[in-house]
């Protein structure tokens, strides 16, 4: 089950293309054994962490990179994801110092650098805001198949993101290989990171 921020009765072409190439076990998906996820989501980008740094798809490869696109005016479903990615790095307990939680904002106009910082602060010290430029936004949200797009609200002065929302896990070599939906447990989310961890992890 592929989750939006807000119902809508046009999903893009992206997110078809998700609900149509992915199967859903449980509240988990797990592909490691082939390549799939990794041609269908992923590539080359280049974004800004909350302390200036230039980072990319290769910044954190040898750890398993969680990574969840979302907006810091969001209501509730970012925030309950970022609660449940919190709630797995703890459930992790050690195995987490080879984890990088990411958080990448579809709403750059708002989500400064230091508003990030202080946001994911909440949920856990290790996740970690990016930022960038709306044209960098775009090509990673392209790369990982994200759908977002701007809704006014009732008042016309402000406006919420409609956007597809699931965890990516990405392997040590860079690769994707499970996207996990809404619906998975903290529990079942640090099992399928843990299946991604090197086997001498303590």
């Amino acid at each position: 089950m592929i989750s939006y921020h807000r119902p809508s009765h046009r999903n893009s072409f992206a997110a078809l293309l998700i609900a149509a190439q992915i199967l859903l076990v449980g509240s988990a998906l797990a592909d490691t054994g082939s390549n799939r996820l990794a041609a269908l989501f992923g590539g080359p980008w280049s974004l800004t962490d909350t302390k200036g740094q230039i980072v990319s798809e290769k910044t954190w490869q040898g750890q398993v990179v969680v990574l969840y696109f979302g907006y810091l005016s969001c209501p509730d479903i970012c925030p309950t994801s970022l609660q449940t990615i919190a709630e797995a790095l703890d459930a992790l307990g050690t195995k987490a110092a080879k984890v990088q939680p990411l958080f990448a904002t579809v709403d750059p106009e708002r989500d400064t650098p230091a508003r990030l910082a202080s946001f994911t602060a909440q949920f856990h010290p290790r996740i970690i805001g990016l930022t960038g430029t709306p044209d960098q936004i775009a090509a990673v949200a392209k790369a990982y198949r994200v759908s977002y797009r701007k809704v006014p609200d009732s008042s016309g002065n402000s406006y919420f993101i409609d956007h597809s929302s699931v965890v990516y896990l990405i392997d040590t070599g860079g690769k994707t290989a499970a996207v996990l939906g809404l619906e998975t447990s903290a529990d079942a989310m640090a099992a399928a990171i843990g299946k991604l961890l090197p086997p001498s992890t303590n």
